[in-house]
């Protein structure tokens, strides 16, 4: 079995960059995140494979931004799976494609029964892909090398699912529309933030005044600037149920708080004063 290694110095990122320039055809991308863990969207691991030039596995946050590897790549056709999950946090390290084939939406366009990269590789390629790894904590360093096996297959296996799928987009007459659907892609713009994100707390609907309400929208408030200032996934400080269930019974001193393991776990252990604080402030709004 190969063993696969991550490039993190500049050197062996230009190394990377030029190996991919002399390589041939599409280029498959994919990007790797610490989606439940940290508070941040972006890739902790880009991996990318050529024909001609092999896997290359790269470690965003200690190269930064990867402009030299748009420039030989940028102009041409990227194979991602689910496209639209990768690119922000492609795009925020520089690598934005121009052309697309997403595997995925060929996938629902062909009507397959299932669409996960998994299930459609062996569908259409006969190939067993592991996905065990696809909910692990990225942010993680060192990688273990069982992981890095999984994020490589990801990218080597794209490339030959993307001519099949060609082939059968092309029997069901349906290549004009997946072109506009990658095109599409492409297009969408980012979301914008929602107003009033705290109202969005899992189990709202059991609070009841606006005196429990402002508890929440307090709790809410300092979980989310206390997890952006530490990149950790604010479910991971306190979970949506126990701001609830505290906006619902208000503690009566910061010693009863102090008593509930959801607001001293180990993820915001020695937090239990900013928790208070929080409360106080929802207790004295006034509308």
């Amino acid at each position: 079995m190969t063993d696969y290694r991550v490039l993190s110095t500049r050197d062996e990122f230009l190394a990377a960059v030029d190996a991919l320039a002399a390589g041939e055809g599409p280029v498959a991308v994919d990007a790797e995140r610490a989606s439940g863990f940290t508070y941040s969207q972006r890739a902790y691991l880009i991996q990318v494979y050529r024909r001609g030039a092999g896997a290359f596995l790269f470690d965003p946050p200690a190269i930064g931004r990867m402009d030299a590897l748009q420039e030989v790549i940028g102009d041409e056709e990227w194979v991602l799976h689910a496209a639209s999950q990768d690119l922000a946090c492609l795009r925020e390290v520089g690598l934005d494609p121009t052309r697309i084939f997403d595997t995925e939406l060929a996938a629902r366009l062909l009507g397959l029964p299932k669409v996960g990269l998994g299930a459609v590789v062996e569908d259409l390629l006969g190939i067993h892909l592991a996905k065990e790894h696809s909910a692990a904590d990225w942010s993680t360093r060192p990688l273990p090398q069982s992981w890095l096996v999984y994020a490589a297959k990801d990218v080597e296996l794209l490339v030959d699912l993307r001519d099949r799928m060609e082939e059968m987009l092309i029997e069901a007459r349906k290549t004009r529309i997946a072109r506009e659907e990658f095109e599409a892609t492409l297009a969408r713009q980012p979301k914008p933030a929602l107003p009033d994100p705290w109202r969005r707390l899992s189990g709202m609907h059991s609070l009841r005044g606006l005196r429990a309400l402002a508890v929440a929208r307090e709790l809410w408030l300092a979980r989310d600037a206390f997890a952006r200032e530490r990149d950790i996934a604010p479910g991971r400080l306190i979970p949506d149920s126990s701001i609830v269930a505290v906006s619902r019974n208000i503690p009566s001193s910061i010693g009863q708080l102090s008593g509930r393991r959801d607001f001293t776990g180990r993820a915001s252990r020695g937090e239990v004063e900013r928790w208070w604080a929080a409360i106080q402030r929802g207790l004295s709004t006034e509308d």
